[in-house]
């Protein structure tokens, strides 16, 4: 390990940054040998500024989509509904219409309609700078297959065969107690689920029965220790299953339209 690595990552360590050698090295490496935008990029990461922010990118589904302030980070964990979705559906050249609620920098949809070659998609989404990325994102990685739109997906319209959905789940209490990478940076609106974290699939569970396909499906992100209180929240769909994640943590709501 060179010096200057061993410098940058003991000053992260110190800061109590996790994986302080690997974040080094990216920090480095976007520097590009100038020393005082090294500098102003440590001095960001020392601040919690999430690394995706300073680097501008994040990797999901093995692809690279552009983020920054304003935009949700993708999280692996997130993968776990296109793979429930790739089961529900093994046919790749199925000529589905998608929709995304709440995009963010596109990456559910973008991911979606990478695996599925003859299908299109919308991603709906309230928060200009989010959409300023997933507008971005779509056009450079899948083209006109998706359209982004800066609206909330309550004025959705149409019939859909899938819904990815990623919604806040949070319970607003909780905010300030998680990271601080996640409570300072990252926008509230993008983690704040109401006073118990369900608020927003209260309204879902109005929403999608009018919006999905005979035979549709609704794929939902849920957060740790949700599972129970969410399985009782859809009356008007069928609850094919609750899929885990890799670490087997519950985290894919699958809904099915009668």
């Amino acid at each position: 390990m060179s010096e200057r690595l061993r410098e940058v990552a003991a000053r992260l360590s110190a800061a109590g940054i996790d994986s302080a050698r690997t974040e080094a090295r990216i920090l480095i490496d976007c520097a590009k040998g100038d020393g005082a935008r090294l500098d102003q990029l440590i001095m960001r990461r020392l601040r919690h500024e999430p690394i995706a922010y300073i680097t501008g990118h994040k990797e999901f589904w093995s692809l690279d989509f552009e983020v920054g302030p304003g935009v949700l980070i993708p999280r692996p964990d997130t993968e776990t509904l296109i793979e429930e979705a790739l089961q529900l559906l093994p046919d790749r050249g199925a000529p589905l219409r998608i929709a995304d609620f709440g995009t963010g920098s596109g990456a559910i949809l973008i991911a979606a309609l990478k695996e599925f070659s003859c299908a299109s998609g919308i991603g709906f989404e309230s928060s200009p700078e989010a959409f300023g990325y997933a507008a971005a994102n779509a056009a450079r990685l899948i083209g006109p297959r998706a359209e982004i739109r800066l609206e909330d997906w309550n004025s959705a319209s149409g019939h859909f065969d899938l819904i990815f959905c990623n919604p806040p789940y949070i319970p607003s209490t909780e905010i300030e107690s998680l990271a601080p990478d996640v409570s300072r940076f990252e926008p509230r609106a993008a983690l704040d689920g109401g006073p118990d974290g369900l608020s927003v699939y209260r309204g879902l569970a109005k929403l999608l029965p009018g919006l999905l396909k005979p035979d549709g499906h609704a794929l939902l992100e849920i957060g740790l220790g949700q599972a129970l209180a969410i399985s009782g929240l859809f009356p008007g769909l069928e609850m094919v299953r609750i899929a885990p994640d890799l670490s087997g943590i519950p985290r894919c709501v699958i809904l099915r339209s009668p």
